[in-house]
């Protein structure tokens, strides 16, 4: 049987990653959609993801619970260890992903793909202030991060997400088509 891949979305805040992940797996419900751990407070909106304290996240990141994990904005981040099983029995997985992750993540997948969503800065300011998670503040530091660097090296698709969700998520189904997504 041939491994699967990990699909890293990436992009910076108010993009649209979880949107787009969510259309995506509606067009291909066979693609895992991986449910992050993270250290935020529980029933905040976008992705749903399983909430848990720093200190627990710290315990079960030791006891080799994750297969990935990283710290952004504050937060600390981690893909659970199965997603690692799923991928090398042939099936393909969706996961919300840091760019500071990625090198991490390239070392236990091989075959990962990266799928790069970009929006022009008016977008994500826009967004951001919407979803009314975040103060002025880190709306700013949020967005003088959006232009960060992918590492090099990496199969990276780039996708821009500043039209129709429709099309953006037609875009990523197409551009990921040729190996299986």
């Amino acid at each position: 049987m041939n491994a699967g891949r990990l699909i890293a979305v990436v992009g910076p805040s108010g993009v649209g990653k979880d949107s787009v992940m969510a259309g995506m797996i509606a067009a291909r419900p066979e693609v895992r959609l991986v449910r992050r751990t993270i250290t935020r407070a529980p029933g905040l909106g976008g992705e749903d993801y399983d909430a848990i304290s720093q200190d627990a996240f710290d315990a079960v990141a030791q006891q080799g619970a994750f297969c990935v994990y990283w710290t952004a904005h504050g937060l600390s981040y981690g893909i659970p260890g199965d997603v690692l099983t799923d991928v090398q029995s042939g099936k393909d997985c969706l996961a919300n992903f840091s760019r500071g992750a990625l090198l991490q993540a390239a070392d236990a997948f091989p075959k990962m793909i990266v799928l790069n969503i970009t929006a022009s800065p008016a977008t994500l300011a826009k967004r951001l202030a919407g979803r009314g998670r975040e103060t002025e503040a880190e709306i700013a530091a949020r967005l003088a991060q959006a232009d960060k660097a992918l590492p090099c090296a990496l199969n990276i698709v780039t996708i821009t997400n500043d039209g129709a969700l429709e099309d953006t998520i037609n875009e990523a189904l197409t551009a990921l088509q040729p190996a299986r997504v």
